[in-house]
């Protein structure tokens, strides 16, 4: 069958509307047998279904060409005063404030200028006093629903094969949304509302979608300014012979009877419990399942919540075969389950009438907990709201606040999201149902969360149920006991969740030393055109990619900084490589901060959703050892006011770190935090040289196997008994260092955190504090000198490097010298440390003290003291 456009009068008798649809007087509505009559003016135009010929090849076509037929044939000939509205604009739909639109005329309106975003009610409005608006008081019939962000974003299409939509327009790459149309225009707005709610519950729908007698859809001859350059939006499926009453496309998509708000008078139905049970947990079995097995129908399960079931109506299958026919288990997609029959009675004999046979309620066959509302029980009524989502296993709680796993459908990228308010009603709505004693009825009515006790969830400082979750594993990972955890999903023991494919990666339970050194060779290969400096910096970047494998297993790790002397040395490809080996997505670079304020903001909003890595990139200053990143990467958690969240929440810090820049250095605090890669093309135009290989694609495209390459280095450390090589200590990396350093050092590798003693060494701040130690001490020796004393005698080496720590405007501010001192006070540079006097003046004085002179007092005094007290224990 095809389509074929024809100037022709609208003729035949309109299909009678189903019970309390009746349509408005005078509408054309529902599919019509069209009868050919006499011609009429161009502006009306009629869908005529024929079958082609080969004379009139050109007139056919599957579907619309522009906007304004599709308008045609959803409405057909509409007399005034009814009218949809359309609204058209240029740019991004996220700028747009006004969102009225305009009353359609096809003579008054142009709707095919493909270059805007174009969008129309599926309702249709009068006329009223003021003219046209598009509010619910002044619809007068609706022709269908529409369905929001179907494929990759939400909804996987298959889901409507039962349940085919009359279109289907592509309104982004991968994302349509899908249009039913009625059998009749409707006017019952309750049951459309009551539909739509069925659907948002059940999955199928946009949340947002709650308005159906006011609510926009995209028009396929269009434009999506959403994306940058914009999408052309396509008219996928169009099939207008598909018509549906509200009945059918509950039937047919297995939705729960909607429910309706009881009206004064009318009695609802009376839920399946005792009237005074508050929380009633979920069955230990679905009742379904228990009322197959007692009717002998109830085979075998069949895995992923499907069961092989004898079908009630076998007597009806050819030859009464017994066999084709599965119940599936209530999910998010299918709120009361699913049943399907393969015989010819499979359209006819569906969940419903499953349910009604083994005399099995909605209620029941949802298989879900029930949370009854009521007074002075709000305490029991959230604890086990929060028992019922942590039942669900979609939901954590993160630092104070209750997550839950995303992954974004266009990039791909996994991450921990803070679920909103809203979030929390619509997912504890889907986790019980909840009840209320209705008074006018003298019934127990299903009811939404109440958003008081939400509210005191939302709010909670602490949680008793919800699993904590430290945040997410993006390849198989260790357990503090040493063993691999290989299959996705969360792990009590470590709090992480992991979102991979355990089948992809192959470790060797047992890895020998042999296996090792096969696996750190060919990870040497993917670096073997870069230009290290030193041969301790190839180290420090194979000991980046050990790293970045296993960072989320490590309660602390040092940032990784990748040095050069010009640009175009590979600083950010190196950098990209190792992101590679933490993330199969590439983490956007952020810019370095320049103050702690806005550091401390980057990072609590950055590490609440757990990324595989943050990445400062091409540096234009030293590492500055700003107060909130020193934390994050010699702590375990960080806290603060988080924009966008209401309380105080707490994150963790388990993300790699790395950072790039032309001769930039980590500085002070961060020299012992920081290892250094340095790289040297050794070259004038670093820029002009050609590489034989792109080993981050290969890595990109191999991920899996070069993990496991990492995994294995490890690993086989471990199995070989954990063998410990000599070696200097790095204050708070001591697990790293076993787990990453040890690993290489074993394989005979230079030491990888040869870089931070290095710049310990060459810290500036130690060469300035060592230059005031010998100035202070050359002139008042172990005296005690106030900051102004030290200013007024103060000689021309003395004065130098005291306008170096504090100069003002010219001029030595001796407030400024005061703090300096105080922040570097106890620290030993070549023997000699400032210490505060402790003498009687008010004014602070400050004297530079031996550590040998301090050892040489306290050695005396502590004899003494052991002296003491061996006479002690002679008397008693």
């Amino acid at each position: 069958m095809a389509y074929r456009w024809r100037k022709e009068a609208v003729g035949g008798p309109l299909m009678a509307p189903p019970h309390d649809e009746a349509p408005v007087p005078g509408m054309a509505t529902g599919l019509q047998e069209i009868a050919r009559t006499k011609a009429t003016p161009e502006s009306e135009l009629t869908l005529i279904a024929t079958q082609p010929t080969e004379t009139d090849k050109s007139d056919i076509t599957d579907f619309p060409t522009s906007n304004a037929e599709l308008l045609r044939a959803i409405f057909k000939a509409l007399p005034d005063p009814y009218r949809p509205f359309v609204l058209g604009f240029a740019g991004k739909p996220k700028d747009r404030k006004a969102w009225g639109g305009d009353a359609y005329r096809a003579d008054k309106i142009n709707v095919d200028n493909p270059a805007l975003n174009w969008y129309f009610s599926l309702a249709v409005y009068g006329a009223s006093d003021d003219g046209y608006h598009r509010r619910e008081k002044d619809c007068a019939a609706v022709y269908g629903v529409m369905l929001d962000d179907l494929g990759t974003k939400a909804l996987p299409l298959d889901r409507l094969d039962a349940c085919p939509p009359s279109y289907i327009i592509e309104t982004s790459a991968g994302n349509f949304q899908a249009g039913y149309l009625f059998t009749s225009a409707c006017t019952n707005f309750a049951s459309i509302k009551a539909l739509n709610q069925s659907m948002v519950e059940a999955g199928l729908c946009d949340p947002g979608a709650k308005s159906p007698t006011t609510r926009y859809g995209r028009m396929p001859f269009a434009s999506n300014g959403k994306s940058d350059p914009a999408f052309e939006c396509k008219l996928i499926e169009w099939h207008p012979e598909r018509r549906y009453s509200v009945e059918d496309i509950i039937d047919r998509l297995e939705l729960p009877p909607p429910q309706e708000k009881v009206k004064p008078g009318r009695k609802a139905a009376a839920v399946d419990r005792s009237a005074d049970d508050i929380y009633t947990p979920r069955a230990d079995e679905n009742a379904v399942i228990v009322a197959l097995k007692a009717r002998g129908l109830y085979k075998q399960p069949l895995g992923s919540g499907k069961h092989d079931v004898t079908c009630p109506w076998v007597h009806e299958h050819t030859d009464q075969t017994d066999h084709g026919s599965a119940y599936f288990e209530p999910s998010d997609l299918y709120p009361i389950g699913g049943f399907k029959c393969q015989h010819a009675h499979g359209d006819v004999h569906r969940i419903g009438a499953l349910l009604e046979f083994l005399s099995v309620t909605f209620i029941a066959a949802k298989h879900k907990p029930t949370i009854k509302v009521e007074a002075g029980e709000l305490h029991r009524i959230v604890d086990a709201a929060e028992r019922e989502l942590a039942e669900t296993k979609r939901y954590y709680q993160r630092g104070g606040l209750i997550v839950s796993i995303n992954t974004d459908p266009e990039s791909a990228a996994t991450e921990i999201k803070p679920v909103s308010q809203p979030g929390l009603l619509r997912a504890l709505s889907s986790a019980a149902i909840w009840t209320r004693f209705d008074g006018r009825s003298q019934a127990d009515v299903v009811c939404d969360p109440p958003a008081r006790h939400v509210t005191v969830l939302f709010d909670s400082e602490g949680y008793q149920h919800l699993p904590a979750l430290t945040g997410i594993a993006r390849q198989p990972h260790l357990r503090p006991d040493g063993s691999l955890v290989r299959e996705a999903g969360f792990d009590p023991a470590t709090g992480l969740f992991g979102v991979f494919d355990g089948r992809q990666f192959n470790i060797a339970d047992q890895p020998t030393r042999q296996q090792a050194e096969h696996a750190l060779c060919e990870l040497r290969e993917l670096l073997g055109e870069f230009e290290f400096a030193k041969p301790h910096d190839l180290a420090a970047a194979l000991s980046g990619l050990l790293t970045a494998t296993i960072r989320p297993s490590l309660p602390l790790a040092p940032m990784l900084h990748v040095r050069a002397p010009q640009i175009a040395s590979g600083k950010s490809y190196l950098t990209s490589l190792i992101v590679a080996f933490a993330s199969p997505t590439s983490p956007a670079a952020v810019a370095f901060p320049t103050n702690d304020e806005e550091c401390q903001k980057l990072l609590l909003a950055t590490l609440l959703s757990a990324p595989g890595a943050i990445v400062f990139d091409n540096l234009t200053t030293d590492l500055i050892p700003f107060k909130s990143l020193c934390s994050a990467l010699t702590e375990e958690h960080l806290t603060g006011r988080i924009l966008g969240v209401s309380k105080t929440a707490t994150v963790g810090t388990r993300a790699l770190f790395l950072s790039s820049g032309n001769n930039v250095d980590a500085v002070r605090d961060m020299s012992r935090r920081c290892i250094t890669v340095n790289l040297d093309p050794q070259c004038e135009t670093p820029a002009t040289r050609q590489f034989g290989a792109d080993p981050l694609s290969h890595v990109r495209a191999n991920r899996a196997r070069y993990v496991s390459l990492a995994l294995t280095v490890i690993r086989a450390w471990l199995c070989a008994g954990k063998p410990m090589t000599v070696c200097k200590p790095l204050a708070s990396f001591s697990q790293w260092s076993d787990l990453v350093r040890q690993p290489l050092l074993w394989l005979g590798q230079h030491d990888p955190a040869t870089s931070v003693f290095e710049q310990l060494a060459q810290d500036p701040d130690r060469e300035t504090l060592g230059r005031l130690l010998h100035a202070w001490h050359n002139t008042f020796a172990d005296a005690p000198a106030m900051i102004r004393e030290a200013v007024e005698k103060s000689n021309a080496a003395f004065a130098e490097v005291l306008r170096e720590v504090a100069e003002e405007r010219g001029e030595i501010n001796r407030r400024r010298l005061g703090r300096w001192i105080a922040r570097h006070q106890g620290r030993i540079v070549d023997g000699m440390r400032f210490e505060r006097d402790s003498g009687t003046s008010s004014a602070e004085k400050w004297r530079v003290k031996s550590v040998m002179s301090v050892l040489k007092v306290s050695l005396p005094e502590v004899a003494q003291s052991v002296e003491n007290l061996e006479t002690v224990t002679e008397d008693l």
